[in-house]
């Protein structure tokens, strides 16, 4: 999020590793000017936080599944997706009555990848938006990769690679 100057969205699969990250990276970005937003730990709205993070450019949020599924940011205000593990389907009662009907593992896998796709879709809605999207998840399946477009770059490294490579890239 430093690396990217904000315009960042971290996504998160649990909210209780939400509020742990907000609570660990949050001085580090005050110490830059960042503001970070945080769906769970700000009391506002959902719409609220959202609206900040797109109105402020260099602004972070953090969020989960409603963050994901509903944001519309445009433009240099959203230039880094980072998602905090592969967003695996929960196996609640539904999941688990239609997961055998719907070809097992396979519809797991593809629950992912739409979410993954989806996600992507929010990096990227115009012709000229551009940004970097980052799974810090090292269990991230090959066969997932087929939810990013053809031709979109995929490099698996380290942390501190990507951190950099983050920042080369926002930089050009």
């Amino acid at each position: 999020m430093i690396a990217a100057k904000g315009g960042a969205l971290g996504l998160f699969t649990a909210i209780a590793r939400l509020r742990a990250v907000h609570e660990r990276i949050a001085p580090a970005l005050e110490a830059q000017g960042l503001l970070l937003l945080a769906q769970h730990v700000d009391a506002m709205s959902t719409a609220t936080l959202v609206d900040i993070f797109r109105a402020e450019e260099d602004s972070c949020l953090l969020g989960s599944d409603a963050v994901r599924d509903g944001v519309d940011v445009p433009g240099r205000s959203l230039r880094l997706i980072v998602f905090d593990r592969v967003p695996w389907p929960r196996p609640d009662i539904l999941h688990r009555a239609r997961k055998p009907v719907f070809g097992g593992a396979r519809y797991d896998d593809r629950i992912a990848r739409l979410r993954l796709r989806q996600a992507y879709g929010r990096l990227v809605r115009r012709a000229d938006d551009r940004g970097v999207f980052a799974i810090l998840d090292r269990a991230l399946p090959s066969r997932l990769l087929a939810a990013f477009p053809e031709g979109v770059p995929v490099i698996r490294a380290p942390l501190a690679e990507s951190v950099e490579a983050t920042a080369e890239f926002l930089r050009t």
